[in-house]
């Protein structure tokens, strides 16, 4: 079982299940969304995503056509994603959980969009745009 929060700690969710593939999103939005060079996730079944504490804090912004970010209305942490196409899954933001034991890192995707203030100096693997679908399903 996993656990985690926003920063102000109003938002409270549990994942029972195991984590998709971990992923880092350099892609614009996520860049926006978290202020940051990247996006750290992985994806997770909706049922086994529950939202402990804090469902009447969730607000949820369409970032483009069919995908939302989820996140605390009081403090703005980001919290999951969703996709309009596959709403069995649910893309949860590595940095709300307590702890991620057993999350491993695959990729690097939207790398053609990457900020000039990162450079990648891993052995990950590199998608210029979108990755197979694999690589964003929960585990």
């Amino acid at each position: 079982m996993l656990t985690g929060r926003c920063l102000c700690g109003g938002v409270r969710f549990e994942i029972n299940g195991r984590l998709g593939p971990v992923i880092y999103c350099h892609c614009s939005m996520c860049r926006r969304a978290t202020g940051s060079s990247f996006a750290t996730n992985a994806s997770v079944q909706t049922e086994n995503l529950r939202i402990l504490k804090g469902q009447e804090l969730i607000k949820e912004y369409e970032s483009s056509p069919g995908n939302r970010r989820a996140f605390c209305s009081k403090c703005g942490s980001p919290v999951y994603g969703t996709f309009a196409d596959i709403p069995s899954v649910r893309r949860v933001r590595l940095g709300a959980l307590d702890s991620v034991e057993g999350a491993k890192s695959v990729a690097h995707i939207w790398i053609g969009s990457k900020s000039d203030w990162f450079e990648i100096t891993d052995s990950l693997e590199q998608f210029k745009e979108e990755p197979l679908d694999s690589y964003c399903a929960p585990g």
